[in-house]
């Protein structure tokens, strides 16, 4: 059987995700964020992101964070509920506040952020947070390189997830995500996800983050050098052309899908995971996973919202069924 048509072996269950979910604020307008007058609030955070496309695809995600009882605390557990996020792994920490974001409005390209997440409640996450779960009832454990840089402890408390997931059998998932401004040095950053990512099921790198970790310059490369590095599969996204992957033994490469106009890029890289994700846990094979997170990362470009556009089932067939394949 072709790496492409092969399924993996995921016991049924949650998804544990873990990370800092933050206000988000969106210019209403372009330019510098520093002059624009108007902001829409929302919700971010690469976890909760992830956490939402899951659930919207019927899933059963858990996310673990700390938020303080602010007005942006608030906003993102009523979020959390209205998505049918489970909560129970949510602390209130009053001593810390809840971190939010500026993000700006652009008519091409990235549009650019500020982050003001230093000292926040979730960034207070420790070893002893993650040894409080019960792991009984969890399937697919996902984390992201956004959590490690965030503090000495929330560093500790993801070398101490993915051991504990791979001690209760979860399947773990690991997307770099890589964010130099936040680390204290590239030195600290390169090592730390290269660890991590040695340890988990499935990898989920962009070209460049194969560049950045190991000097790879492809797909190919990037993907065989997490698999040399320990990763059991590796799904290289491929932008809007499609997404490679490898178990080290076989490779598939599956195209993506054709949009008009790319309204906002941020939130495609976790819509894709989410998409990947989902279709694993429902069985398909590794084509029918690339091909579902190749869509939703697709869908998610056309919206403002980090997470907005993240689709029901009917809304993810509808739009296969109106969007040409790249080629």
């Amino acid at each position: 059987m072709t790496l492409g048509a092969s399924t993996v072996d995921i016991k049924p269950g949650k998804v544990l995700l873990v990370g800092e979910a933050m206000a988000l604020f969106t210019a209403q307008q372009e330019g510098d964020m520093a002059e624009v007058e108007t902001f829409g609030a929302s919700v971010a955070g690469a976890e909760l992101n992830v956490a939402v496309g899951l659930s919207r695809l019927g899933q059963k995600p858990v996310y673990m964070t700390k938020l303080a009882e602010d007005p942006f605390g608030g906003r993102i557990l009523n979020f959390m509920k209205r998505n049918n996020i489970d909560t129970s792994l949510v602390t209130i920490d009053n001593t810390h506040p809840t971190g939010f974001m500026l993000k700006s409005k652009v008519s091409k390209g990235d549009p650019k952020t500020a982050y003001f997440r230093k000292g926040s409640a979730a960034s207070t996450l420790a070893p002893a947070d993650v040894d409080a779960v019960d792991f009984s009832g969890i399937s697919l454990v996902h984390i992201t390189g956004i959590l490690p840089p965030l503090s000495e402890t929330t560093l500790a408390a993801a070398k101490e997830l993915i051991a504990k997931a791979r001690e209760h059998g979860a399947y773990v998932s690991f997307d770099p995500n890589l964010r130099p401004a936040i680390w204290p040095n590239l030195d600290l950053m390169r090592k730390t996800l290269v660890e991590l990512a040695s340890q988990a099921d499935l990898v989920l790198p962009g070209v460049g983050e194969g560049r950045e970790l190991f000097g790879a310059d492809d797909l190919e490369s990037t993907a065989q050098a997490f698999i040399d590095n320990g990763a059991k599969l590796v799904v290289v996204k491929d932008g809007p052309a499609g997404a490679y992957a490898t178990d080290g033994k076989g490779s598939t490469y599956v195209h993506g899908f054709v949009v008009d106009k790319v309204v906002d890029t941020v939130g495609a890289g976790d819509g894709f995971a989410a998409g990947t994700l989902s279709a694993l846990m429902d069985g398909l094979t590794v084509d029918e996973a690339l091909e579902r997170g190749c869509a939703l990362g697709a869908i998610q470009t056309q919206f403002i919202s980090d997470n907005e556009g993240l689709p029901t089932p009917e809304e993810l067939e509808a739009f296969k069924a109106s969007h040409r394949r790249a080629e």
